[in-house]
């Protein structure tokens, strides 16, 4: 079987690339280990100065693998805090070193919601992202409960967290989620350049900011575990088990009973 998660080095930068193609790079809990198993070595690696995440060719990632999240057992942690995903969102939180997003064709669920917590990020102008947790009877993770609502204002981060509908790249661009839009067949060599002209910065000089930056955005660590909570109770919930059973089933779910 490939490797989902592909790592890298190029230079000073390492790559971290999604690679699961077939499933439109849905997540699964090994590829979630496989991601935070990156960003912990990037963190240690005095030879990487930033890290870029991407993924294949038209295609970020669908979110999570609906079929593997329901496989994951709570296990003796029903606040979620032993999940794979809760190994990735605090592995990206906690990197000292800028991370870059290249993103491409679908951006779902994770998809969008990490790139909160990402320094930069160019997004391909054929970029479909969707936050669908209240779709799938789930509720927001990995801190976009708070921090989309600082970066778009409280009425546009209500609107996409409890409508659910998709939005584009100019969509995107308008409310600061990424920084520039470029051409699907050139964004990720634009994206690595970007990454290159930053790695040749003074590395501490880099990092120091960052944590500047990061200093007035609250206290996100509880942020997710809080989200990490709710959404193990939630997943639990007869309505994610009509939404999540209608989407495996591709038929419409009925909440009508509820």
């Amino acid at each position: 079987m490939a490797q989902q998660v592909i790592t890298t080095q190029d230079g000073h930068v390492q790559i971290l690339r999604l690679n699961r193609p077939d499933k439109k790079n849905a997540l699964t809990g090994d590829m979630y280990l496989g991601l935070a198993d990156g960003l912990n070595a990037a963190g240690e690696n005095s030879n990487t100065r930033v890290v870029l995440v991407t993924g294949t060719k038209g295609c970020f990632t669908a979110g999570n693998d609906i079929g593997d999240l329901l496989n994951q057992p709570a296990g003796d942690h029903p606040d979620g805090e032993n999940r794979p995903f809760s190994q990735f969102i605090r592995a990206l939180d906690g990197i000292t070193k800028p991370v870059i997003a290249a993103v491409d064709g679908l951006a779902i669920g994770v998809g969008t919601t990490m790139l909160l917590h990402c320094d930069l990020v160019y997004a391909a102008d054929n970029v479909r992202f969707h936050l669908p947790f209240t779709d799938l009877g789930l509720v927001p993770e990995a801190a976009s409960s708070a921090l989309l609502p600082q970066l778009a204002g409280y009425a546009k981060a209500s609107e996409m967290l409890l409508l659910a509908e998709p939005f584009d790249a100019n969509t995107a661009l308008s409310i600061g989620l990424i920084n520039r839009i470029f051409p699907a067949a050139s964004l990720e060599q634009e994206a690595l350049a970007i990454a290159h002209k930053l790695a040749a910065k003074p590395p501490q000089s880099v990092q120091n900011t960052k944590a500047l930056i990061k200093k007035n955005r609250g206290d996100i660590a509880n942020v997710i575990a809080d989200e990490l909570r709710v959404f193990t109770t939630q997943q639990k919930s007869l309505e994610a088990k009509e939404a999540l059973s209608a989407f495996l089933e591709r038929r419409t779910p009925d909440f009508s009973k509820f």
